[in-house]
């Protein structure tokens, strides 16, 4: 049973800004990358899916004094994953999620990119390599994901369904377990 879904997330006037802010149509996009390749995986796709939402949701915007985007600014001096993971785990704990859970999703949110971190690999678990494939698999040039757009409507209606089909996929995973 989840505690929080997608839609709870983005009905959240934290997430609504944030989300929104970075890209609505790119977390949609990433979202459902994850839940298919969590489903290829077996990993958790409620934790993926809800990951992936929220991956970006701690960018900043870069702008140079004539107000255009800079992306090269940007790219320098980014440390959205750091800034996300943290506002992530607080809205997900002030949404009710299990504290593990919201711990686990923060930190795939922390790793989902090494553009902040020194030189070097990671060891990555499969969920934080999920977020990062999916997010890696939605980008385009100059970071122009971001700029992607999509109505209310359509972005509640995506929303419900992936929901739903991890809801669905939870429902099958219970009645192989029983």
């Amino acid at each position: 049973m989840r505690n929080v879904t997608l839609l709870d997330i983005y009905t959240h006037p934290v997430a609504r800004k944030f989300v929104t802010r970075s890209g609505l149509r790119h977390a949609i996009d990433t979202a459902n990358t994850a839940y298919n390749l969590a489903v290829e995986m077996d990993v958790d796709p409620d934790l993926a899916t809800k990951a992936a939402f929220m991956h970006d949701i701690g960018h900043y915007t870069w702008y140079r004094e004539d107000g255009k985007w800079d992306f090269d600014r940007y790219k320098e001096n980014d440390i959205h994953a750091i800034k996300g993971a943290e506002r992530a785990h607080k809205l997900l704990i002030r949404l009710g999620e299990d504290r593990s859970k919201a711990k686990e999703i923060a930190l795939a949110i922390l790793l989902h990119t090494d553009s902040y971190l020194p030189e070097g690999t990671l060891a990555l678990n499969q969920l934080q390599q999920i977020v990062a494939k999916a997010d890696e698999l939605n980008e385009q040039p100059n970071g122009n994901h971001h700029y992607l757009t999509i109505n209310e409507n359509e972005a509640n209606d995506l929303l419900t369904q992936l929901d739903q089909k991890v809801e669905e996929y939870e429902a099958v995973g219970q009645k192989k377990t029983s």
